[in-house]
């Protein structure tokens, strides 16, 4: 790999990036790396550059792949962040040092990793080409992974499998997801992975060629039908996804339609739906295996039709059908906003696109933003399996019923749904509809169910929720219930044993005045009473304002107007902390 390469890519991809800032980047990281080599006797500047190269090959920009150049100037040399930042700028040096781990005697073990993570995620939330740097970087590792020791090996295939690859996912970014999960297969599952090779080589072989055979007669039909692809590709799934699907199918690889699938790109949304009307017409499609991600796309972005039908010679087979700027995104993910941005500019890029923008509108960044703060009293133990459940587990989508998307974990249940909603609707949940029916509270979700919750505000959480609800945010957001409501009660406790000790005191010395007492004045807080609250001084809420309640660090509500700018300005930040509030008379 070589810096001329990594121009000639940038070149191919983006003739208006910034070729002097990616040159001044490469000469300042080969200098600060002079001298070290990695495990396989490389030079290390080596791994920089094929880091840099993945960069520039998913279209990202010019600022980008410099980074991806210095990604370990901080971490692996005498380099501070300050001598960065002034020879490169803010921008780069912020997502270098987002990239770079903690210092090497902070923490250990597993301690360590979870404190890497945090510091990760907290540089993801402000920029997300952290992350995709990171990834990048960790994809030559795994392809150099075999010089490392078999104990390293193991841990970092396995962190790969369970964090790295769902993030890329997550990004959109399929085909490195892929990679990673083939990379690190063979070091997590060694024996499971020689003997899938074995099974799976000659069925390889025998599908492509019967593809052959299908390629050609849909494009006779598509052509009849004035449709002109602009490409008809086979697509073979890659080994760590079939093995996992091989597992829920008894191993049995003849129920697996998808082993090698057709691809087929057309020019617009319209033809994508007309050849799919083609398909069906020349072969009769399976019942229950049509999805249509074009109209309902994917959280994650991706778009396409999938069909599977009964093919020639009666065997099964699946088709996708896409635009080529779907198929672009699926192989670069959230990484197309950075290229648009320096070729046409990203308000142009938006205006034609049908999925969200990249920073302000990725809904599971900011999740994951919130997930920071409510875990940051947990163990790494604990940490680590919050991680991996919600956010890289195997998800399921489900729909509120204005069409809204909602991804959950596997087996969720609609509590899950409910606190993934809002905290509120979660503590008040008191029952479910699902695809518009009654359904029991602890009854496992399936991916495309549409889910209503009914509230109560007089429901509260029950502690046999925690046998079946599957989130960790549903268990965090439950035990900070059951906390703040013993706090509370803790708090009325202790005021009205002071309130009957200076009666008792008083009683005893002089007799009591009788006097005459107003009507006071009270507020429900989601419901309830008893939550220590305040009155906020920007606003001033009397008796007779609307007022919503602000839930502070304290776990105490400040009492505003409906109406307050400044409770506005909270409510965009964090909205899972404004909840109802009234008045009551008393």
């Amino acid at each position: 790999m070589t810096i001329e390469k990594i121009l000639d890519k940038v070149k191919e991809n983006n003739p208006k990036a910034n070729f002097d800032l990616i040159k001044r980047a490469y000469v300042f990281a080969e200098k600060a790396h002079q001298g070290q080599k990695r495990n396989s006797g490389e030079d290390y500047i080596i791994h920089t550059l094929h880091t840099a190269y993945n960069l520039a090959e998913i279209k990202l920009n010019s600022t980008t792949i410099a980074a991806g150049l210095l990604h370990d100037v901080l971490e692996d040399t005498e380099i501070t962040k300050k001598e960065l930042e002034k020879e490169f700028g803010k921008e780069i040096a912020f997502l270098v040092e987002g990239v770079s781990k903690l210092g090497k005697i902070k923490y250990r073990g597993t301690e360590r990793q979870v404190e890497n993570f945090r510091k990760l995620f907290l540089a993801t939330g402000k920029n997300i080409r952290v992350i995709l740097i990171r990834l990048f970087d960790r994809l030559h590792n795994l392809e150099t992974l075999n010089y490392q020791p078999p104990e390293k090996q193991k841990r970092i295939a396995l962190e790969s499998l369970e964090i790295y690859a769902p993030l890329a996912y997550r990004l959109g970014i399929g085909e490195l997801k892929g990679q990673i999960e083939d990379l690190s297969f063979p070091y997590v599952f060694p024996d499971e992975y020689k003997k899938l090779i074995n099974q799976v080589k000659d069925k390889y072989e025998e599908r492509e060629k019967y593809l052959k055979k299908i390629k050609s007669v849909i494009i006779k039909k598509l052509r009849k039908e004035d449709i002109q692809p602009i490409e008809i590709q086979s697509r073979s799934k890659h080994y760590y996804s079939l093995w996992q699907k091989l597992k829920r199918y008894d191993n049995d690889l003849d129920k697996i339609y998808d082993l090698v699938a057709l691809r087929i790109i057309v020019k617009d949304v319209e033809e994508c739906y007309q050849t799919l009307g083609v398909i069906h017409k020349l072969w009769k499609p399976l019942p229950g295996r049509i999805k249509d991600y074009i109209a309902l796309p994917k959280p994650n972005g991706y778009q396409s039709l999938h069909t599977t039908v009964f093919c020639i010679d009666g065997r099964i087979i699946e088709f996708q059908i896409k635009t080529k700027a779907m198929h672009k995104d699926a192989e670069f993910g959230i990484a197309a906003h950075w290229y648009y941005s320096e070729q046409k500019g990203l308000k142009a890029f938006l205006k034609k696109k049908i999925t969200k923008a990249p920073e302000d509108e990725l809904d599971w960044v900011k999740q994951l933003k919130d997930w920071q703060k409510e875990t940051k009293d947990f163990s790494a133990d604990r940490y680590l399996e919050s991680l991996k459940i919600d956010f890289f587990s195997n998800r399921i989508f489900v729909f509120t019923p204005k069409g809204d998307v909602i991804s959950l974990p596997e087996n969720a249940t609609p509590v899950d749904f409910a606190y993934a909603i809002h905290t509120d609707i979660g503590n008040h949940c008191h029952q479910a509809r699902v695809n518009n029916k009654i359904a029991r509270l602890e009854q496992p979700l399936q991916n495309s169910d549409i889910v209503e919750i009914i509230v109560n505000k007089n429901r509260k959480p029950s502690k046999d929720w925690f046998r079946f609800i599957k989130s960790g945010l549903s268990r965090t957001r439950i035990k900070r219930f059951f906390k703040t409501e013993l706090e509370a009660w803790r708090k009325k406790r202790a005021t009205t044993d002071k309130i009957r000790i200076r009666k008792e005191r008083k009683e005893t010395t002089v007799a009591k005045p009788q006097i005459t007492v107003k009507k006071k004045t009270k507020i429900l807080v989601a419901g309830q009473t008893g939550i220590s609250i305040n009155i906020a001084k920007c606003c001033s809420p009397s008796a007779k304002s609307q007022i919503k309640a602000y839930i502070t660090k304290s776990h105490e509500a400040s009492i505003h107007k409906a109406d307050c700018e400044n409770l506005k300005r909270a409510q965009k930040k964090w909205p899972q902390k404004i909840i109802e509030a009234t008045w009551i008379e008393k």
